[in-house]
């Protein structure tokens, strides 16, 4: 055999097994076409009809047979989006786009991309393609035709000078090279925002800005789908507010897949800019080159508390509030302004770019114009101590606490006036609590602001109520907490204070001797109670006894008197008697003999003993008359009274 036909034949294995491409299981063969009769358009990377170059087709994993002469192989992996992130597909091949857009139009029959021949046939463009690659999306993708970049890898081969300008050795680029941070590259989740003071995740929406769309209308600063032709139907249909706002805080998120279906918004007539309705919890697969997200808290209406809503979107103001109300306006859910109905307790998914919600506390709100500030509304953190000057030039500082209340149904006309609760309590509050003590202090001397605290506290509140009920608001009360006073007047107040102490201990020490000597005179008093009672009882019965000597007196002189009349009877008869035997006696006897005898014998009646019992005469003769002395004066000696049973009487003298 000729040597020729051997290196023919060599040559021709060589090309043969050159020829067999082995395409890895999750791989795809760029086939690119080494020469050409044909050429390809100028704005067209990819061969469709045989041109030299990247060709439209790929080799499928398995053997492949490619004549090694003509066309070269490159493998290039499955483009594999890993779980938690999305992948953004950039066509480098197709339509240019119109002028204006900023993404390409998406076709169903594009799916998820992996035939290129179909897209350029179907009329897909360049550019960033509307939908994005979910998670765990495994598909072979042309490298020529598309990017496909996700966080953790760049699939394909850029194209245009610009991003080859930025590729690698290896011609790959990163997110950041085409605009993307490898954070917008995940999914985005809506869940709760951080914890907050109290320790607790806050409930949160996601407010959306889309970059591509038609403009938005005249006056509006958000889009929403349709607009407000429904609320406008709900009110010419006489629905009440409650229902209307059910119907704002609603969403039209079924009509595009809350915007993952970005094709599906831009046909039921989604604008460019901010979106009315947020996305709730949930992870999303957005396009970052299309949609934005923004994580805000969600509105969240605690017991006790309204919302006002100031609303920014909806239809024109047109004022409900009444002629009589010329502090602002009140308009119905659903159009610009203030909305007259509040939302009370509850959470809503509400956008905070489109409706500003102003809580307002409707249970008694304590304020302090102190150092202290209620950690339960902080709207007092800019109240300071009143400083007040008297007309003696005395400044001292007040603390004060103020009690207001803002009735539910009254807080949309409250917010209308003064804007904010904030304004209510720094700008008119402040104001008439400030002033009020400053100008009624000025004209009142510091002792007696102190004397008459009570009564200076009730006239503020008289003041602050009349007030506040021209901004619809109660006033519940007014309470003066401390006073401050200066270091001057102190020492005075001490002072007089000190001198009022020891007056008052001089007069309880006064007091307490007083005390102490009405102790002690009930003290004798009560020693000598047994005593005084002795005498009490001794002059009773010395009464008693004089009374009885007085009764006896009066019975002895009873019997006196009797006795003496009886007697003066008796002595007449015992004279009359006498008398007869006087006259016997001396018609007997004789008148010498008589009268003896009658001597004798009244002195023997007397019981005197004026002589010896004997008698001893002389020696003489004894006579007749001797005899009859010795006689009487026995008989003196030995007679009886002159009345049997009568008490002898002492004549003794």
């Amino acid at each position: 055999m000729s040597p020729w036909w051997v290196v023919l034949i060599v040559f021709g294995l060589l090309v043969a097994l050159r020829s067999v491409r082995k395409i890895g299981p999750t791989e795809v063969g760029l086939v690119t076409k080494k020469f050409s009769f044909k050429k390809l358009s100028n704005d067209n990377p990819v061969a469709f009809k045989g041109e030299a170059g990247y060709q439209a087709d790929l080799l499928m994993p398995g053997l492949r047979w490619k004549p090694w002469l003509i066309y070269s192989v490159e493998k290039h992996p499955w483009v594999q989006v890993p779980a938690g992130e999305i992948g953004v597909v950039i066509a480098q091949v197709g339509q240019p786009l119109p002028i204006g857009a900023k993404s390409a139009v998406y076709k169903k029959e594009f799916a998820n991309f992996s035939d290129l021949r179909s897209f350029v046939q179907q009329g897909g463009q360049k550019g960033v393609q509307r939908p994005v690659l979910p998670p765990g999306t495994l598909v072979p993708i042309h490298p020529v035709g598309f990017l496909v970049i996700t966080k953790s890898e760049v699939y394909g081969l850029p194209v245009s000078p610009e991003l080859r300008a930025k590729a690698g050795k290896d011609r790959k680029i990163s997110p950041e090279a085409v605009g993307l941070r490898p954070e917008q590259l995940e999914l985005v989740r809506i869940e709760p925002v951080p914890k907050g003071k109290e320790g607790v995740p806050l409930d949160a929406v996601g407010i959306v800005t889309t970059y591509e769309g038609d403009p938005l209308p005249s006056g509006d600063i958000a889009s929403r789908l349709g607009g407000f032709t429904d609320v406008a139907e709900m009110e010419q249909a006489g629905a009440p507010d409650a229902d209307v706002i059910e119907k704002l805080l609603g969403n039209k998120h079924d009509l595009h897949n809350n915007y993952q279906d970005f094709q599906a918004f831009l046909d039921h007539g989604g604008k460019i800019g901010l979106q009315h309705d947020p996305l709730l919890y949930g992870a999303y697969a957005l396009n970052p080159f299309l949609v934005s997200v923004e994580r805000v808290p969600m509105l969240v209406v605690q017991q006790g508390q309204v919302a006002v809503i100031k609303a920014y979107v909806g239809l024109a103001t047109q004022d409900t509030s009444g002629a009589e109300f010329k502090f602002g306006s009140l308009v119905r859910p659903g159009r610009r302004g203030v909305w007259q109905e509040p939302l009370r307790t509850g959470k809503y998914p509400i956008n905070p770019r489109c409706y500003e919600a102003e809580i307002v506390p409707t249970a008694i709100l304590n304020l302090n114009w102190a150092e202290a500030t209620s950690e339960a509304h902080n709207l007092d953190a800019k109240l300071q101590q009143i400083v007040a000057k008297s007309n003696e030039g005395f400044v001292f500082k007040i603390d004060l606490q103020v009690q207001i209340h803002v009735p539910d149904t009254k807080a949309p006309r409250v917010i209308s006036m003064v804007g904010t609760m904030r304004n209510l309590v720094n700008e008119v509050l402040q104001a008439a609590v400030g002033n009020h003590f400053r100008d009624n202090l000025q004209s009142m001397p510091a002792i007696k602001f102190i004397e008459t605290r009570q009564k200076v506290q009730q006239e503020a509140f008289s003041h602050i109520k009349d007030q506040l009920e021209q901004y619809q608001v109660e006033t519940k009360g007014v309470y003066i907490q401390d006073v401050v006073l200066p270091e001057d007047l102190v020492k005075v107040l001490t002072q007089r204070e000190i001198a009022n102490q020891e007056i008052q201990t001089f007069q309880k020490e006064r007091a307490s001797q007083d005390e102490r000597t009405l102790m002690e005179h009930a003290k004798g008093t009560a020693d000598m109670q047994a005593e005084l009672a002795r005498s009490k009882v001794g002059i009773a019965i010395k009464t008693n006894n004089a009374d009885g000597r007085v009764a006896e007196a009066h019975g002895e002189a009873e019997y006196v008197r009797a006795t003496g009349a009886a007697k003066g009877a008796e002595v007449e008869a015992i004279g009359l008697a006498r008398a007869k035997g006087y006259e016997a006696q001396v018609q007997a006897l004789g008148s010498n003999a008589t009268t003896l005898v009658n001597v004798i014998a009244a002195l023997a009646e007397g019981k005197a003993r004026f002589m010896p019992e004997i008698l001893v005469t002389s020696g003489g003769g004894s006579g007749a008359i001797e005899g009859l002395a010795a006689t009487a004066m026995r008989y003196v000696n030995t007679a009886p009274s002159a009345k049997d049973g009568e008490k002898s009487r002492d004549t003794t003298p």
